[in-house]
C-alpha cells in the first residue's frame, strides 16, 4: 500500500509526497510533530502537517535566510534565531568567521532533540561551543534582551498556533530594541502568491518600524508556491547598497555574491503587492 502526506496550500491545491517510512510522530505540549522519510525529498520535518524542512532543499531556505543578512551587516558577532530548531539557520550562520555567539530561541524543546537524531546534517551547528540553545518563549526573550544582538532572525513556523504573536508590529518594536545600534533582523514572510495579503501586511508593519526595510525571493520546493519571500528590516545597512565583492566564498548550495543583490529584484506582481497602500 502506497502512504502519501498531502499538505494543503489553500482550500483548492495540496502538494502531496510518497513516504518511504514513518521514522516519528509524537504530540508535543505545542504542536503535532513528524519525521519522515520521503522517496523525493529525503528525511522530512513536518509540525501540524505542514513541510517545514527537508533534507534534499533545506538549504535554499537556510542560505537565504542567512547569508543576505548577515553579509549585509558590517560585523555580525552576535546572532540570535528566533525558532527554527531544527538548526539549519544554526548551521549557516556559523560559517561566518565574525559570528562569536549564535542564541537559539526554540520554544519547543523536542523540535530540537528530534532534528539532532533524525536530521542530523541540519543540526550538526547546535553542538559548537559558540551556539546556546535556549527553549522557551521567543517574544518574551526578546523583549528582556535589549540592544544586544547585531543579526536577528525569525525562522518561524506559518504564523498561526504558537507562532502567531512573531507577526505583529508590537514584536517588531521589541526586535528593534533588541538590536544594536546598526542592527538587522530578517524573517521568512510566507508566499506572496498563494498568501499576497499576509506579505503585504507583515511588510508595512515592518515598514513601520525599521528605516531599512525591503522584501526579496528565494525557491524553496515544498514550500508554497515554492517562490518564498523574506523580509529585512535594518536599523541602518542598505542590502542592496552593499559591495558584493566584499562577500567572501562559502560552503554553499543557492546563495552567492551575485545572487545578493539580485535576489531583490522582485517580480512586477509582489513589487506591486508591497507598494500599494
Amino acid at each position: 500500500m502506497d502512504l502519501w502526506i498531502k499538505e494543503m496550500q489553500n482550500e483548492n491545491a495540496a502538494m502531496t509526497y510518497k513516504v518511504k517510512e514513518t521514522l516519528h510522530t509524537e504530540k508535543t505540549e505545542y504542536q503535532h510533530l513528524a519525521i519522515l522519510d520521503t522517496y523525493e525529498f529525503g528525511r522530512m520535518l513536518v509540525l501540524d502537517g505542514i513541510v517545514q524542512t527537508t533534507i534534499r532543499d533545506e538549504f535554499a531556505y537556510h542560505e537565504m535566510i542567512t547569508h543576505v543578512p548577515l553579509f549585509t551587516h558590517e560585523n555580525p558577532k552576535k546572532v540570535l534565531v528566533i525558532g527554527g530548531g531544527d538548526g539549519g539557520t544554526i548551521r549557516e550562520i556559523l560559517k561566518h568567521k565574525s559570528v562569536e555567539k549564535a542564541v537559539l530561541c526554540e520554544i519547543d524543546d523536542r523540535v530540537v532533540e528530534l532534528s539532532k537524531k533524525y536530521l542530523p546534517e541540519i543540526s550538526c551547528g547546535l553542538s559548537d561551543p559558540r551556539v546556546e540553545v535556549f527553549i522557551g518563549d521567543g517574544i518574551k526573550y526578546v523583549q528582556e534582551h535589549k540592544n544586544e544582538f547585531d543579526v536577528a532572525i525569525v525562522d518561524s513556523t506559518d504564523p498561526i498556533g504558537a507562532a502567531e504573536g512573531l507577526f505583529n508590529v508590537n514584536f517588531y518594536k521589541s526586535l528593534y530594541d533588541c538590536l544594536r545600534a546598526d542592527g538587522i533582523f530578517t524573517a521568512q514572510t510566507e508566499s506572496p502568491f498563494y498568501s499576497p495579503q499576509m506579505v503585504k501586511k507583515i511588510f508595512g508593519d515592518i515598514e513601520s518600524v525599521f528605516p531599512v526595510t525591503k522584501l526579496y525571493m528565494g525557491t524553496v520546493l515544498t514550500y508554497p508556491g515554492v517562490h518564498w519571500s523574506f523580509t529585512m528590516g535594518s536599523k541602518k545597512y542598505d542590502p542592496e547598497r552593499i559591495d558584493i565583492n566584499n562577500i567572501s566564498e562559502l560552503d554553499t548550495k543557492y546563495y552567492y555574491k551575485d545572487l545578493h543583490k539580485a535576489c531583490f529584484v522582485l517580480p512586477k506582481y509582489i513589487k506591486d503587492l508591497i507598494m500599494k497602500k
